[in-house]
């Protein structure tokens, strides 16, 4: 990246503001969000949002696209590399005592090939209120898994009980009830708690929430879909809402076990869970 416009970039996201819109933006990276989930995420008038976006944007640092009546913004992850790049390997000059503690592993090595003999995968779903949708990952993934994966799921702001539509579908398909239960993501958070592989937001909600960096650097991914708590009509009506969004998480876990997780590197797999994330037959 040239130095002008390095310094453009940073000089963008030295106020607070911008560089909390930009965070955020980067926690649902690589889709989009509306600017009014951003403002009512971060407690900002609309007024302010519009001209932190349009700094962002003069930047190069997020872009628009619009879906149907609505703008939706999103990290440019091309100029966010080549700004990352510079600070690391021009102004730092790659030095290892600068870098090592910061990289897992390069980005072209073998993710995990202890994924297939050593041990199982540790996977942590997280949604708002730990009621149905992060509940039936949870429940897909040990089942779906076949002993390869340790499937967890959270809440930011955990339900006191799980929802009464979502245990009826998973009776239904068959899964196994027993340990599923409201959890507080601060569990995953303790000194001795599993270190994790993968975390996926499953709703908005948590995407928007802030939360300090996971031990270990797992592969995130977000894979937001409509809450079916807040479905409304029959029960019979609402019922429905909870298989379709039994059914998309079913599709994307199907695909995230199919994933040759011993054989693609960290890029790769980020672009796999980012393309599950993205399939459009899943979101509304």
């Amino acid at each position: 990246m040239e130095t002008n416009c390095a310094a453009s970039a940073f000089a963008t996201l030295g106020h607070p503001g911008r560089l909390a819109v930009f965070r955020l933006l980067m926690r649902f990276a690589p889709q989009g969000v509306r600017p009014t989930e951003i403002a009512a995420a971060l407690g900002m008038k609309p007024n302010t949002l519009s001209h932190h976006l349009a700094d962002l944007a003069a930047a190069g640092l997020i872009g628009a696209q619009r879906l149907g009546r609505s703008l939706h913004y999103s990290v440019d992850l091309d100029v966010t590399e080549a700004l990352i790049g510079y600070l690391a390997l021009d102004v730092g000059r790659a030095r290892p005592d600068l870098l090592a503690p910061l990289i897992a592993a390069p980005k072209d090595a073998p993710l995990m090939t202890f994924a297939l003999n050593d041990r199982a995968v540790d996977v942590l779903f997280l949604c708002s209120g730990n009621s149905a949708r992060s509940i039936f990952a949870e429940a897909l993934l040990r089942d779906l898994g076949q002993g390869r994966f340790r499937a967890h799921s959270a809440g930011t702001r955990p339900s006191s009980a799980l929802n009464p539509f979502a245990l009826e579908i998973l009776r239904r398909n068959g899964h196994d009830l027993a340990g599923l239960r409201a959890k507080h993501v601060s569990e995953f958070q303790r000194p001795d708690a599993p270190v994790m592989d993968f975390v996926f937001t499953v709703c908005d909600t948590a995407a928007a929430e802030e939360c300090p960096p996971w031990p270990g650097q797992p592969i995130t991914g977000h894979w937001g879909l409509p809450d079916p708590v807040k479905a409304v009509g029959t029960e019979a009506e609402k019922a429905l809402v909870f298989a379709q969004t039994y059914a998309a998480l079913r599709r994307r876990i199907q695909a995230f076990v199919a994933l040759p997780l011993g054989s693609l590197n960290r890029l790769s797999l980020q672009s796999r869970v980012d393309a599950i994330g993205l399939d459009a037959a899943d979101r509304s």
